[in-house]
């Protein structure tokens, strides 16, 4: 009999549970996935393994065909029976190709035969992880559904992510969307400040409620006033008739004020006034009228900074900045860049009823290696470009020659380094402890990258 799962008691994380009893070839395997920034956990029998795995266990399996006490295809009628969609990797020698053969028609996910090229391996494992990344976003939000949680799976549909930056994210919308406290989201441009927004609307009492948001950067100055607070009949040329304004419409739900630090200084005391005392008076009248509303506003700048140098309200700094969430830019939770991409090419085959594409693994490489300034909605854009044939060719592959693949380990080794330096705050021996790097090999390789603490 094998062991049963251990109970889980922390958020699951995503890695490779590694199973090989050859200590050099785990070790090996161990080194290029460490290398591709891949969590791995490694075991020299199934025996040993299997306690680590659980039907929410967040990774996939990694398993020789052959080991002692038992073969591939029983690890892999024990893992399906404790979870169906767990993907398991299958590494065989030449003569265990049958073997490897007959798992696969019992459902492993794929086997690859040694001796293997480390790229080989390694993106037939991120393949693997990304496909369970999307089972357990599926899998949560069906949860959601049948505890009849629509909050809870109205949060996980707008933050989609299995990042723990966007974990922790998601546990904070869900814990703030009942509440009535305003609140000041942070983040650069594209980052999907909306989201969370709407993550907060829709996962709290008023979700039946109007959502209405608004670019403040957007909205010629002349007619800002007018457009957000309202007019009465008369209250300027051309101004015909009364008219609402957003604040108004939005009573009983939300008002979403992205870009709030383009807000004219001058009306800036009027959204203060609504903020403090509830009620708004449109422009032209002597008479202000209740509203009852949550304010979620947004920026990708420092507040702080621009009151100090008056080009913001500071008091108004201070009646937004009660409850603050920050949103990750998409650079600093690259492992949800591919489960985005996916989510994002089903929408465009929707959108232009055209079949969904396979993403080759050079283009998930290439996802996964791009800077993305413009964070999730370039990404949403480089998917749609995709759906209709327009990728960037910088992220196609192009004509020219593809980078060397020296360069192209040294840019994912950097990577790797810079995000654990990041978690250990810039401590380089905490770094090589969690790297399982000597330190003097972590700060040899740092040199040889141009890297110090503090990057």
């Amino acid at each position: 009999m094998f062991p049963e799962a251990a109970a889980v008691t922390e958020a699951p994380r995503p890695r490779v549970v590694l199973i090989d009893d050859e200590e050099m070839v785990r070790l090996s395997m161990e080194q290029a996935l460490q290398l591709a920034g891949i969590a791995v956990e490694a075991f020299e029998s199934a025996e040993a393994a299997l306690p680590a795995i659980a039907r929410d266990f967040a990774g996939i399996v990694v398993s020789d065909v052959r080991l002692p006490g038992s073969d591939g295809l029983a690890l892999l009628a024990e893992i399906r029976r404790r979870d169906p969609e767990l993907p398991v990797v299958l590494v065989t020698g030449h003569g265990d190709i049958a073997m490897a053969v007959a798992a696969m028609r019992e459902g492993a996910y794929h086997f690859i035969e040694k001796p293997f090229v480390n790229d080989a391996f390694v993106e037939v494992v991120r393949r693997a992880l990304e496909k369970r990344a999307l089972v357990m976003e599926n899998r949560r939000l069906r949860d959601a559904l049948d505890r009849g949680d629509a909050r809870g799976s109205a949060v996980e549909r707008c933050l989609v992510g299995q990042s723990p930056a966007m974990r922790r994210l998601r546990d904070d919308v869900a814990s703030l969307a009942s509440a009535a406290a305003d609140v000041l989201v942070l983040g650069e441009t594209g980052a999907g400040k909306e989201q969370v927004a709407r993550a907060l609307h829709e996962g709290g009492s008023r979700a039946a409620k109007p959502f209405v948001a608004i670019n403040c950067g957007a909205i010629p100055e002349s007619m800002f006033e007018s457009e957000i607070f309202g007019h009465e009949a008369g209250a300027f040329t051309g101004a015909g008739k009364r008219r609402i304004g957003k604040v108004e419409h939005a009573s009983g739900g939300t008002l979403f004020l992205d870009e709030v630090e383009s807000m004219p200084l001058a009306l800036q005391v009027k959204l203060l006034r609504v903020l403090q005392d509830r009620r708004v008076e449109r422009l032209g009248s002597n008479t202000s009228v209740p509203v009852d509303l949550r304010v979620v506003a947004a920026t990708k700048e420092d507040l702080g900074a621009l009151s100090e140098a008056g080009r913001f309200r500071r008091d108004l700094f201070f009646r937004l900045n009660v409850v603050t969430l920050t949103l990750p830019p998409l650079r600093e939770r690259r492992e949800d860049i591919p489960l985005l991409f996916e989510m994002f090419l089903v929408q465009a085959a929707v959108k232009y009823q055209r079949p969904v594409i396979e993403v080759p693994p050079s283009l998930r490489r290439s996802l996964m290696l791009a800077d993305w300034p413009g964070n999730v909605r370039e990404l949403k854009n480089a998917a749609e470009r995709a759906m209709l044939g327009f990728l960037n060719p910088d992220l196609a592959g192009g004509t020219g020659p593809a980078p060397g693949l020296d360069a192209l380990l040294d840019r994912v080794e950097r990577l790797v380094i810079e995000d654990a330096l990041k978690v250990s705050g810039q401590r380089i021996a905490e770094a090589a402890r969690a790297l399982g790097l000597p330190r003097k090999t972590l700060s040899d390789r740092m040199r040889r990258l141009g890297l110090s603490a503090g990057d």
